[in-house]
């Protein structure tokens, strides 16, 4: 590309490459709506107004709007390779994402950093990485690496790497842990993603002035808002099991709260939910359907998400700026009809091939030695039990009494629910009892448990449990389904027990088969049947949760 041919074919002095005709280009510097052409050459806009060019398109009064950012992803949890991912990504018109691997940094470290890193050159999207910050995310729990500030220095200055990943321990950082200081020093120049539910007051105030830049885990329009003030950047979230995009947008429609400051992200997102609806594209129309105007969602999911991250040249249809652009029907469904990455056509953009990733992402799961009796929880005067929220990743804290225990347990109100260290074998286990999962019978587990990726299970007698446990060793990681002592669903993620290297149209049936299982074995159809469960291990969002060395109070930070 030569900056004197764009500035020539910007004077139509020669002819673009391609001309975008007749189109209504959404303006989001002025939030305006403008009939006109879009003209590219090289893979960059040239000019908006009226055009010829060597190739031209009429898109016969759609909407032309630029490529769509998620401003905040974890990969892994799509449970495909990046560049499988990136590609569906891609046809629901997102061309940026920026994502948080600490899913397999946690399993892999810096070894699998570097393979993810290498994947973002293969993927079809602008690909960028926040370096995650906590690895493992609190000290009360196992992971298969810890990363400190010295190990992320190293990959600080790789051209797609942005800044620090999401700052969970929350707690640490208000104390001023020695080892969370030097990260957040080490990337002060860089931006910082922060991750603070449910924080307030002085608190938060201490959180933002250690450097922290974004949140995504508001739940509600109050709790975001008082974030905003701070001076943070509020990511809206709404995946597959976090659905917090209506309560915050319905808050911003009621009070006219500006909202330059806002994005669109999905955090976690099951790549069949993608196929559906998009990621992106499904928050702005939602968004839409709320009562926020068209412009101002697709500001969201466009300028303002690159504004946040410091992105040059990308986020609008104007002039200099890379032409990744999605055509629309209307401004109220929002039918993605038309993908351009760097001004190519979806059409003439190939599917991706996975890159070779290192063996020992591939053998990822080592178990110590454990037996059914491992199961087995000692007779309590009173339990403290995980309360599921249906669909919030947050949970409550309940106390029931043995008696409450055992009528729950006869009943199906309550499961009992495990987690075992599998990266090294150090025979590390903890089980408990969790509310409102609803298993008739049998046990479902998986080798997805956010964040240091134990092994999580779930079920109503030992026998199963244990079972699902040898089967995710066998197939060195991924979901199972165990009924009887049978397997009554298997769905490999040999990759670091997180992810497939099937492509999209092999895994996405797979995927929906084994999540049906789930349901018509009785699990709660108002959650997500290895999503939610995943959850139950992450000990930094309140109120309770079990990691393979205790049941642990996030309120308090402390094991109960």
């Amino acid at each position: 590309m030569k900056l004197e041919r764009l500035i020539e074919t910007a004077q139509e002095k020669e002819l673009p490459d391609l001309v975008l005709k007749n189109g209504k280009i959404v303006n989001v510097f002025t939030g305006e709506i403008i009939d006109g052409d879009v003209a590219i050459t090289d893979g960059i806009i040239v000019g908006t107004g009226e055009y010829h060019g060597k190739s031209e398109k009429d898109v016969q009064g759609k909407y032309i709007v630029p490529g769509f950012i998620n401003a905040h992803v974890h990969v892994e949890s799509s449970m495909v390779t990046p560049p499988v991912y990136s590609y569906e990504e891609l046809k629901w018109g997102t061309t940026t994402i920026i994502t948080d691997p600490h899913e397999i940094a946690n399993v892999g470290g810096i070894p699998a950093l570097e393979n993810i890193l290498r994947a973002a050159e293969k993927c079809p999207v602008n690909y960028y990485v926040m370096l995650p910050s906590c690895v493992p995310s609190t000290p009360f729990e196992h992971a298969g690496a810890i990363l400190k500030a010295k190990d992320l220095a190293k990959l600080k200055d790789n051209s797609n790497v942005l800044g620090l990943g999401e700052l969970m321990n929350v707690v640490g950082t208000l104390d001023c842990y020695p080892e969370i200081m030097k990260k957040v020093e080490e990337f002060s120049d860089k931006i910082i993603d922060g991750h603070a539910p449910m924080t307030t007051g002085k608190a938060l105030n201490a959180y933002v002035t250690a450097g922290v830049h974004t949140d995504h885990e508001s739940i509600t329009y109050d709790e975001a808002a008082e974030k905003l003030r701070c001076g943070m950047a509020v990511l809206v979230r709404e995946g597959s099991a976090s659905k917090n995009l209506a309560d915050i947008i319905q808050g911003v429609v009621e009070s006219g709260i500006d909202t330059s400051r806002m994005a669109f992200c999905t955090d976690d997102k099951h790549l069949a939910d993608i196929r559906k609806e998009g990621t992106i594209r499904a928050n702005i129309k939602k968004a839409v359907s709320l009562g926020l105007s068209p412009v101002k969602a697709i500001q969201m999911a466009t300028i303002n998400a690159a504004n946040i991250y410091g992105l040059k040249k990308i986020g609008a249809v104007a002039c200099g700026y890379k032409a990744d652009i999605v055509v629309l029907d209307d401004l109220q469904n929002f039918n993605v009809t038309e993908v351009y990455k760097n001004g190519i056509p979806l059409e003439n953009i190939p599917e991706p091939f996975n890159i070779q990733y290192n063996q020992t992402l591939l053998k990822s799961v080592n178990v110590g030695e454990i037996t059914e009796k491992s199961f087995r929880i000692p007779i309590q005067y009173q339990y403290s039990v995980i309360g599921i929220i249906e669909n919030q990743i947050a949970t409550t804290k309940i106390e029931m009494s043995h008696r409450q225990i055992e009528k729950g347990m006869a009943n199906g109100t309550l499961r009992k629910i495990s987690v075992i260290e599998r990266h090294h074998a150090r025979g590390y286990i903890t089980s408990a009892y969790i509310c409102g999962y609803g298993l008739k019978h049998g046990a479902i587990a998986t080798t997805v448990a956010h964040d240091s990726h134990n092994i999580i299970v779930i079920g109503d007698n030992d026998k199963d449990m244990f079972k699902a446990v040898e089967v995710l060793k066998r197939i060195n990681g991924g979901y199972v389904i165990i009924k009887d002592g049978e397997e009554a669903g298997v769905l490999p993620l040999e990759l670091s027990g997180l992810m497939s290297l099937k492509n999209a149209d092999e895994f996405i049936p797979e995927l929906d088969a084994i999540i049906q299982k789930a349901y018509e074995m009785g699990v709660n159809k108002n959650i997500d049947p290895f999503i939610t469960l995943s959850f139950m291990a992450l000990p930094v969002i309140p109120e309770i949760r079990i990691t393979d060395c205790g049941l642990f109070d996030v309120t308090k930070f402390e094991f109960i």
